[in-house]
């Protein structure tokens, strides 16, 4: 047998036992982007953010830049969903939802109101909320933490981020089915060099 390129970094890529996990709670963050986006026909703001603070300080840009695959992904990120006024008992939970974003990122930002133009939420600071989930993978269950609600940075300092609620764990459904991998739900992310070259 012939030796095959990139045998060396193969066997040290094996050696790794993946990405450190983000443990359940509070953290202060940066919004990097905001932009319109959509799961299926629900519409969304599609944020990417890194966290500012504290031990896990740049914990995604870290993340990123310790991809060696090609095809990098910026893992921080969520989509927050808009409600459509259609008078569901969904879309008033949405309206909450997306309310409790807009008074985290007022009560997070001196001088800020919500003006309905969300591309200006770019380096405004927010805190963010993370829970536990799981999946099913190839008959395989894979636990980890999402962003899933939104708080004011004061209330992560404070530690009176109502974590006890929003960070429990929440099982999703099996991936091998019906849904994508979870490796395709991330966005694929250009190769980049230093900190000015983060494409945000």
């Amino acid at each position: 047998m012939k030796p095959y390129n990139g045998y060396e970094q193969s066997r040290e890529d094996a050696r790794k036992t993946g990405s450190p996990q983000l443990p359940v709670g509070a953290y202060e963050c940066k919004i990097l982007k905001a932009e319109p986006s959509a799961i299926g026909e629900k519409p969304t703001i599609l944020i990417y953010f890194d966290i500012t603070a504290g031990e896990y300080k740049d914990f995604f840009k870290t993340n990123y830049e310790n991809q060696t695959g090609e095809d990098k992904k910026w893992k921080g990120k969520t989509n927050i969903y808009c409600p459509t006024d259609d008078g569901s008992e969904q879309d008033g939970w949405t309206k909450k939802s997306f309310a409790r974003w807009i008074n985290a990122l007022e009560d997070s930002n001196k001088n800020y109101r919500w003006d309905w133009d969300e591309s200006k939420w770019k380096n405004k600071a927010v805190g963010i909320m993370f829970g536990e989930t799981g999946s099913r993978i190839n008959g395989k269950d894979i636990k980890y933490t999402e962003a899933r609600a939104a708080c004011s940075i004061q209330d992560v300092r404070d530690g009176k981020a109502p974590t006890d609620y929003f960070c429990k764990f929440k099982t999703k459904n099996d991936y091998g089915k019906e849904q994508k991998p979870l490796s395709e739900e991330w966005q694929s992310i250009p190769d980049v060099g230093g900190e000015e070259d983060l494409p945000f």
